[in-house]
């Protein structure tokens, strides 16, 4: 595409040449410019990629988007909002990808992951490609491939998105995060259906309050749009058990479906039963009942799995598919894993890391546990500091024995995150294991017949941050070694 008919899609700019070079591609990394590229530069919290054009250029970089003049030989364009600016031409330069595609977005501070691979499993059994976006990577079919973060800038996104198009994905599920929907990263997205999980306290270290943080999420329900497309229906579907729903009901013009436990509800799971082995509950819409059986534990579980009936309900997928779907799935990676190396008490691995999501799976744990539970739990360095007390009153309330421990510290002193979750301990005691390593071999070291030890924080994740290194290391495969170190000592 030439330089002049893709920047005519801006409504302000201005333009230092009127060379119209030929674009083969658009980026805002310097490193991954080739020749005949469009730069973007992007301000960011630690970069400026302002700073980086002129090696952007040197690199072959045709053109720059700028929001300030600058001196290159090659055209400056020049625009208010570069992230703006670069969200309206990826749509662009990629064709407009999202129109082609069913796209389902799932928002909530809990139960995106489990609730978007649900989802994906439901359109998979109804043959369709699907792709899938998220905390734990990307998928393109069969394919994965690494992300960076739960929800990628606007520019990756629609690369992916087109991706997904030239692939034949009919549907694409994905998770959108809060920090994404204020960022504008989901910009130029044409969502069909917005899922709303729970919202639970986090991330106020970047949102500052709760109800900055709501707004933050009902940017998702408000995207659906304000007409009706007979031919693309837009969904809104509701947690009603969530207060929050009422709020993102009055953002959205798209058409309301609620699902819920407590709560009357459009699809509802009433008289439900979590034991051990699984959770049942009798599932009730349009005047009908259906027994469900699930692998999946907890009544966290049923509310994921009620998302994701929900938004595949919407999508003209019929009951017949979706519940034998869900009553074989036996989990996700990193959400309430089970590691089991023969030993004759349980390890859970779970990416719990906000104080409610470390309740629901520390009183689901309880009905796992014949005797005691053990603890694992840290919090996350440079982030919400104000949650950290609680995460810690909350492990004291539910476990008899804790033992905090380092998340990812990141660039901030373990001894200043210690401080915070103590402060917010009464008088059970506890105990501080500073390396996560020797306190996953302590707690399984000392776990007896009939217990249980719980490591919660982190999931799925194979690294641990500490300062500016980026570490390998995965709770999973910790938790393993320390059961086999344990049975044949």
């Amino acid at each position: 595409m030439k330089l002049q008919q893709l920047i005519q899609n801006l409504h302000r700019f201005e333009v230092s040449s009127e060379y119209d070079p030929e674009i083969s591609s658009i980026v805002m990394d310097s490193r991954k410019v080739i020749k005949g590229s469009l730069f973007f530069c992007i301000k960011g919290y630690t970069v400026d990629g302002h700073q980086f054009a002129k090696e952007a250029v040197a690199k072959g970089a045709v053109a720059v988007i700028s929001e300030k003049p600058m001196n290159l030989l090659v055209p400056v364009i020049v625009v208010p909002d570069t992230m703006r600016a670069m969200a309206i031409l990826a749509d662009v330069f990629y064709d407009q990808p999202t129109h082609k595609l069913h796209l389902i977005g799932v928002t909530g501070t809990n139960g995106k992951t489990t609730t978007t691979h649900i989802i994906e499993s439901i359109f998979q059994s109804h043959q369709q490609k699907t792709g899938m976006i998220g905390t734990i990577y990307m998928k393109i079919g069969n394919e994965t491939y690494p992300v960076k973060n739960t929800t990628p800038d606007a520019l990756t996104l629609q690369e992916s998105f087109h991706q997904m198009v030239d692939g034949k994905v009919d549907t694409v599920v994905m998770e959108v995060s809060s920090h994404a929907l204020h960022m504008g990263r989901v910009f130029g997205c044409d969502f069909d259906v917005a899922v709303f999980t729970n919202l639970t306290q986090d991330h106020l270290d970047y949102h500052k309050t709760m109800e900055e943080y709501q707004y933050a999420k009902s940017l998702l329900f408000s995207s659906l749009g304000n007409s009706y497309n007979l031919t693309k229906p837009k969904y809104a579907v509701l947690n009603a058990d969530d207060s929050s729903s009422d709020f993102f009901k009055r953002a959205t013009a798209a058409q309301v479906i609620t699902y819920g436990i407590n709560e009357k509800s459009d699809i509802m799971a009433m008289n439900v039963v979590t034991t051990a082995k699984g959770t049942s509950f009798d599932l009730v819409y349009d005047n009908k009942c259906i027994p469900v059986q699930l692998k999946l534990v907890g009544q966290f579980s049923v509310y994921n799995v009620l998302a994701a009936i929900s938004a595949s309900y919407v999508s003209n997928i019929p009951m017949e598919t979706i519940i034998p779907v869900v009553e074989r799935i036996s989990g996700v990676p990193g959400r309430f894993e089970a590691i089991e190396g023969g030993q004759d008490f349980t390890v859970i691995v779970d990416y719990a890391h906000t104080p409610d999501s470390l309740e629901n799976v520390l009183k689901t744990t309880k009905q796992l546990s014949q005797n005691e539970i053990y603890c694992i739990v840290g919090c996350g360095g440079d982030r919400d500091r104000t949650k950290r007390p609680l995460m810690a009153a909350v492990a004291l309330n539910h476990a008899h024995k804790v033992i905090f421990t380092s998340d990812n510290p990141r660039s901030e002193d373990p001894e200043q995150i210690f401080n915070d979750m103590k402060s917010g301990v009464s008088d059970r005691p506890f105990e501080i294991v500073e390396d996560r390593r020797k306190a996953i071999y302590k707690a399984i070291e000392l776990a007896k017949t009939g217990d249980v030890v719980l490591i919660a924080g982190k999931g799925h994740e194979t690294y641990q941050v500490i300062g500016d290194r980026v570490l390998e290391f995965d709770d999973r495969k910790i938790a393993l070694e320390a059961i086999h170190t344990k049975m044949s000592s």
